[in-house]
């Protein structure tokens, strides 16, 4: 597979990694005692996210120029795209445990340290099995369609948190307790330490986000095979996922339609990654960047439009 490739020293690497520990240390500590995150407190901090990750897009014009830059964008759009879906899973979630809210941002701030360091694995497996195996983009294709029909026609599937294996398993093996003890993920009961509700709470989250950063990470890879690329567009997407499930969590019922839209993302990727190894090649990063912004526009707007009566708007 032919791709956009340059040279990323180690001290690059080592600069994006401390930057993205920086940028959750410093969200933790803003958010280090436990409260209701508000519209307007998500929205702040949502537009600090969102001007980080398109900030890094100018970083990649700077450096290596305009494929490269664009590249990113396409990666970071569709992963920003389908971390909206994520969110519908969480708030099932702390839905099904009722969750207090002023304890899911602590579960969003640990869930997202391990989506980061899941991505990382299945993103560095995913390039090399590309490069050493080429018929593993069929397979990667062949599976983002699958998954892109399975999410157009299997929307109205019941998830059941409870139900989860490793969820399951967390309950057989750790003693848990099944009540909430404050913010806190262990603590002690009896003289016996335990791990609490929230606790599972995480395993949940975690457990389902495996599940999206498998179909997010193929996504990517379809628009490029640069792990430099892949990392950052998932680290800066993933990074506003908290802020953004806080920002939308009221408007989640209005996106009706928005997963019509990520399923033709989902079979776009699937097909782009499958041309790739054929005599058509990789389709122009303009026409995708172009497809994924249109998309994405089209299913938002179809979905508020067509729901705009339940808010009352006119």
């Amino acid at each position: 597979m032919k791709d956009l490739s340059f040279p990323v020293p180690l001290w690059v690497w080592a600069a994006i990694m401390v930057g993205i520990a920086v940028m959750l240390a410093v969200d933790l500590l803003a958010h280090r005692e436990s409260h209701v995150i508000g519209f307007r407190e998500a929205a702040i901090w949502s537009a600090i996210w969102i001007a980080a990750g398109l900030g890094f897009g100018l970083v990649m014009l700077a450096w290596q120029g305009g494929d490269a830059a664009e590249t990113y964008y396409a990666g970071y759009l569709i992963e920003k795209a389908l971390s909206i879906d994520n969110i519908f899973v969480f708030a099932l979630v702390f839905s099904f445990f009722a969750v207090p809210d002023a304890y899911q941002h602590k579960v969003l701030f640990w869930g997202v340290i391990g989506a980061l360091a899941a991505r990382l694995v299945f993103i560095f497996v995913g390039v090399e099995l590309l490069r050493i195996f080429f018929w593993t983009a069929y397979l990667f294709g062949a599976f983002l369609i699958w998954t892109g029909w399975k999410m157009a026609f299997s929307k109205d599937e019941e998830v059941h948190p409870d139900r989860n294996p490793m969820v399951r398993l967390v309950r057989k093996i750790i003693p848990t307790d099944t009540r909430f003890h404050g913010d806190k993920f262990v603590t002690r009961v009896n003289g016996r330490r335990v791990a609490t509700l929230l606790f599972v709470v995480l395993v949940a989250v975690e457990a389902t986000d495996l599940v999206f950063a498998v179909d997010s990470v193929a996504a990517v890879l379809a628009i490029t095979t640069s792990t430099f690329l892949v990392w950052t567009a998932n680290a800066f997407a993933v990074l506003g996922l908290r802020s953004l499930y806080f920002c939308l969590a009221g408007l989640l019922r209005r996106f009706t339609y928005l997963h019509y839209g990520l399923a033709i993302l989902l079979g776009f990727a699937g097909v782009k990654l499958i041309l790739s190894e054929t005599p058509v090649g990789k389709l122009p990063i303009p026409f995708t960047l172009g497809f994924i912004t249109a998309t994405i526009t089209i299913s938002i707007a179809w979905s508020l439009i067509a729901t705009r009566n339940e808010c009352g708007c006119r």
